[in-house]
């Protein structure tokens, strides 16, 4: 008995010694990957390139196939294993020449304001659109006001994200709706158009654009909608408490196209162990027009090269296929995302983790993770080796759209979540540009991507490697 008890002793001990070995050599794994990030990172040059001599690059655009050019090639002087461009059909629409708007509060009385076309939107008539303004806080306010009383006016939507809400896309999330459905539900009922405060926590004259639906309304009967400032909903809103029969008049000159080919970039590093098993790091190369798409989502798509490159740099040789992913159309309509996993299930590829950049390029905080309890147990157990750079946020939760469609069971999903207080302040605007980005954040950013790829290569999922024993 007291020779079991010994024995059992020594496999403990052996088992601790071992654990405190592998932990002390992914630590200065990690400090290396952090190291050469912040000293020789790529990130910043590469984003000062697709943001200041390319711009933004709204899915169809000419901005767009630059964008894929260009990173094709600098994923090709990586020396990846593979680099080629996946065709994906994508949807063409353009804003035409800047949006106009007042506020006429008496004939001959009117001052303008700010707003944007909404990206899918149909363009106002030639002269333009005006009519009386119906103020309300959500889209079930429409169906209780009637037809009676919208029939014929512009319906502004001015439900504000919630500022006592930490966490910034839970903010963004509750409010989101008006602006997507808020031209179909409106026109349900007779309305002319539709005016939505843009999604932003700041008080400033940037209207903020993004995705809407007529869902299968004919496109005859489809509205024009816009974004205003939420300095401009706020005046329009006091305005209206004051003259409620005022005029609002808007123009936009947007136009929809048949969709057009643009591709995906992906990049490779083949497995040693396990080539036919595929982890993924990726964002979106598309962006909105009003800005040049720095932090939503150009930060993204230059961490995630970033992290292949410094795999190369830090003399990694990774298991498993490591890819990037660099998908198109996200913002209007996740084309890029979907044709992705279509393909990988047309070609049966085992896809085993995936890790996406989408919340912008500020100082990172952690991560998010989409998956079942065992694998989040082992994630979990990593937290030590984030926390001296004050990046241990690890939580169950969401990952990232174009990411989503690869979802199956037993696969890990992972999200970087950077300090998202700031986000919304650049999201979908035209202050989304280079200067709001800082480089120590990018770079910041790429490591941590790169460290947990590390890891997760490394030690495989749990799925992967079959159940724990203890």
């Amino acid at each position: 008995m007291r020779k079991f008890a010994l024995c059992c002793l020594m496999v403990a001990t052996l088992h601790a010694l071992n654990a405190q070995n592998v932990n002390q050599a992914d630590s200065l794994m990690i400090r290396s990957i952090f190291d050469r990030a912040l000293t020789n990172g790529k990130s910043y040059d590469w984003l000062d390139h697709l943001s200041n001599e390319i711009g933004g690059r709204l899915s169809g655009s000419i901005q767009a196939e630059r964008a894929v050019r260009y990173t094709e090639k600098e994923l090709n002087k990586l020396g990846l294993d593979k680099v080629w461009l996946q065709p994906v059909m994508v949807p063409k629409w353009t804003r035409g020449i800047p949006e106009y708007a007042y506020i006429e509060t008496a004939p001959g009385l009117s001052s303008t304001t700010n707003v944007c076309a909404l990206g899918g939107s149909v363009p106002t008539p030639d002269g333009g659109l005006k009519a009386k303004v119906i103020e309300v806080k959500s889209l079930a306010e429409i169906a209780e006001l009637g037809r009676e009383k919208i029939q014929g006016k512009i319906v502004f939507y001015n439900r504000p994200m919630d500022p006592t809400l930490i966490n910034t896309f839970a903010a963004y999330g509750g409010c989101v709706d008006q602006r997507y459905a808020g031209a179909m539900e409106a026109g349900k009922y007779g309305a002319v158009g539709v005016v939505v405060r843009s999604m932003s926590l700041s008080l400033d004259d940037y209207p903020h654009t993004g995705s809407m639906s007529y869902g299968d309304i004919p496109i005859d009967q489809r509205i024009p909608a816009c974004a205003i400032s939420t300095r401009g909903a706020d005046y329009l809103s006091r305005a209206l408490k004051i003259q409620p029969n005022l005029n609002f008049y808007f123009k936009q000159n947007c136009r929809a196209y048949p969709d057009v080919q643009s591709f995906n970039v992906i990049g490779e590093i083949t497995g040693s162990q396990y080539p036919d098993r595929y982890m993924i790091v990726g964002g979106h190369l598309d962006s909105w027009d009003l800005g040049d798409g720095s932090h939503d989502d150009g930060a993204g798509c230059v961490q995630s090269m970033d992290v292949l490159r410094l795999l190369k740099e830090v003399g990694y040789r990774p298991k498993h296929s490591i890819r990037v992913v660099l998908f198109m159309n996200e913002e209007n309509g996740l084309r890029g995302g979907r044709e992705y996993a279509e393909q990988a299930r047309l070609k049966n590829e085992d896809h085993i983790f995936a890790l996406e950049s989408d919340a912008g390029g500020f100082t990172p905080r952690g991560f998010s993770f989409d998956s079942d309890d065992a694998n989040f147990a082992q994630i979990k157990s990593w937290e030590p080796l984030f926390k001296p750079y004050l990046i241990h946020y690890f939580e169950k939760g969401g990952s990232g759209a174009d990411i989503g469609p690869l979802k199956k069971e037993g696969m890990v999903l992972a999200g970087l979540r950077p300090d998202s207080q700031r986000y919304f302040d650049h999201h979908h605007a035209a202050s989304d540009t280079f200067d709001a980005v800082n480089k120590r954040e990018l770079e910041l950013g790429a490591a941590a991507m790169t460290g947990l790829i590390y890891l997760m290569d490394k030690y495989g999922t749990r799925t992967e490697m079959g159940p724990i024993r203890d």
